[in-house]
């Protein structure tokens, strides 16, 4: 994974604020099929898209130079009148379709509502009408004598964003996931009971293929924490839950996909068993291997990967934050152990990243088994500077380039992450600002 892990790789090559309002912390972040289009999404509704620099491709240092592409608000603020709810504008997901034609398409998701956009450009436009004049009134059709033929003309660009599909009314409970089917025809969503399918041409109805709501909700023991298609086979999904389980369905199997056709977890540890055990055993995040061979879970204090053939316990498990284990009884208590962290792998499939406090960011090299502590912050957001690794001391005497867990601040957090699909550029979204970094070229 060209030396991850290496201290003197990553350097900063923008960062992007956003404000100071608590409408502007972005709240999901995902890169195109193509790694050219970076989407942000906020709590104020909005959907900003960043398009990488044409002319950067070419320059080593520069290829991750991202600039403001377009700005749409995706979602609004609603109110349940049956339920006397208020529908928060939030994005919580945005997903991307592959690039078909000269226009893009994402998904947008708030708690209850899924939008399918598209982003196109204009760079021309029609002159010469008949019936209109130049400033597009109507001209006395008896005045017209002669019959003109429209020209195209060109003009500035302009990048459009236009709601092609609205899929809504079909989830009682706050979406927390939507995926795209490796068809390209059909997508997932899933909110803390059930899980959807839908055909992105039909919005006037979905498939409930996985539904875990009890008869009598006093029964209900777990939820649905997040869900994704496989990468290969559209009929393979996985679902996760706050009891740190993984199911994995065959939807080949049966309509409802109550019975899984896998169930991973790990045994518990009798010793280790606490108040919090529960609580950080919840799986914020499962994400496929781009090779459909493993996929990756993110609970509150580690990242784990499995391989789709063996159940029983995880392959790999990297610790992100074991320092805070002896802190959950104050974490419990400012609620940040309800946080939901997110994960990501890179291209290859050879190195993962997840978020932590303090604005730290960790990854993890499974050839080498090597990690590191990066932090995003403006103070040492100068461009082309290279990110000094961070450690965090536990007990003892600290060392210089240290910092004392005591001293982590658990308002700056990094929830969500991604990386470039293709190259060593990752976006990090920390509370508002968006940090966009790529790897170090001797």
């Amino acid at each position: 994974c060209l030396g991850l892990c290496d201290t003197r790789n990553f350097i900063n090559n923008c960062l992007l604020f956003l404000s100071g309002y608590a409408a502007d912390i972005i709240s999901t972040v995902e890169f195109n099929y193509s790694g050219e289009l970076l989407a942000t999404g906020d709590k104020g509704g909005r959907v900003v898209i960043f398009q990488r620099e044409q002319e950067s491709k070419n320059r080593l240092l520069s290829r991750g130079e991202y600039n403001v592409y377009s700005t749409f608000q995706s979602h609004e603020p609603e109110f349940d009148y049956l339920k006397s709810l208020e529908i928060e504008e939030k994005i919580n997901k945005i997903r991307w379709l592959p690039q078909q034609n000269a226009a893009h398409f994402l998904l947008s998701a708030n708690d209850k509502t899924i939008k399918l956009w598209k982003i196109s450009e204009r760079d021309k436009r029609a002159e010469g009408y008949n019936l209109k004049d130049e400033d597009g009134r109507l001209q006395d059709q008896f005045r017209i004598t002669t019959l003109r033929v429209p020209v195209l003309m060109p003009m500035d660009l302009m990048v459009e964003a236009s709601p092609r599909r609205i899929f809504a009314n079909a989830h009682t409970y706050h979406i927390n996931s939507i995926s795209v089917n490796s068809d390209y025809e059909t997508y997932l969503s899933a909110d803390d009971l059930r899980i959807n399918l839908w055909h992105l041409e039909i919005t006037d109805r979905s498939f409930n293929i996985v539904d875990i709501k009890p008869a009598n909700m006093e029964e209900l023991t777990e939820v649905i924490t997040a869900a994704e298609c496989h990468p290969h086979q559209c009929n393979v999904f996985v679902y996760s839950s706050s009891k740190g389980t993984i199911r994995l369905c065959d939807m080949r199997a049966a309509a409802l996909c109550d019975r899984h056709s896998k169930f991973f977890e790990e045994p518990e540890d009798p010793s280790s068993r606490s108040f919090f055990s529960e609580i950080i055993s919840s799986i914020s995040d499962v994400k496929f291997s781009h090779s459909g061979r493993y996929m990756m879970t993110r609970d509150y204090l580690s990242v784990k990967v499995w391989d789709l053939n063996m159940e029983n316990r995880p392959v790999e498990t990297y610790q992100v934050h074991e320092y805070l284990r002896s802190k959950l009884c104050s974490l419990y208590e400012n609620d940040c152990i309800f946080d939901k962290f997110e994960c990501c792998w890179n291209g290859s499939d050879s190195a993962i990243m997840t978020g932590s406090y303090n604005n730290f960011f960790r990854m993890f090299d499974r050839n080498t088994r090597r990690d590191i502590t990066l932090e995003a912050s403006r103070e040492n957001s100068k461009p082309r500077a290279i990110l000094k690794p961070r450690k965090v001391c536990t007990g003892g005497k600290r060392k210089k380039d240290e910092i004392s867990v005591d001293s982590l601040d658990f308002n700056k957090k990094i929830l969500h992450t991604a990386w470039h699909p293709k190259e060593n550029v990752i976006a990090v979204a920390a509370t508002n600002n968006l940090y966009i970094f790529q790897d170090k070229m001797n």
